[in-house]
């Protein structure tokens, strides 16, 4: 298994939850902006080892998810600010190019302390 991006949740924004209903989270660096700041999950800028893609897998602690799209700017943003939206919907047509998608399973309960990360098996 070889481990493409690892993080772990800092802090959570006061309003993380309003996400829940449409299945997704946000994650993003330090630097997020003040106005979506309490929308996401707060993490470090850390490095991406590779190439983001479908057939991946994310893991959020000991739930795992297979990735079905990628848009473009995710691993550009994730890399450079922390920053990706995570979609539960299965969809397989990127919509937004910030977004990776996952498989639409229920969604994991994130908190401090969580960890987040990309593998290829």
């Amino acid at each position: 298994m070889k481990v493409i991006y690892e993080n772990q949740v800092k802090a959570c924004g006061i309003a993380v939850e309003e996400f829940r209903d449409a299945g997704m989270f946000i994650i993003f660096g330090d630097n997020a902006p003040e106005e979506i700041k309490d929308y996401c999950y707060s993490v470090s800028v850390n490095p991406i080892n590779g190439e983001i893609k479908a057939g991946q897998y994310l893991q959020v602690d000991d739930k795992e998810y297979r990735i079905t799209a990628v848009g473009y700017e995710a691993p550009v943003t994730l890399k450079g600010l922390g920053h990706c939206t995570i979609n539960f919907s299965g969809a397989t047509e990127v919509e937004l190019p910030g977004t990776i998608y996952v498989e639409r399973k229920s969604m994991p309960i994130l908190g401090v302390g969580t960890v987040i990360r990309i593998v290829e098996k």
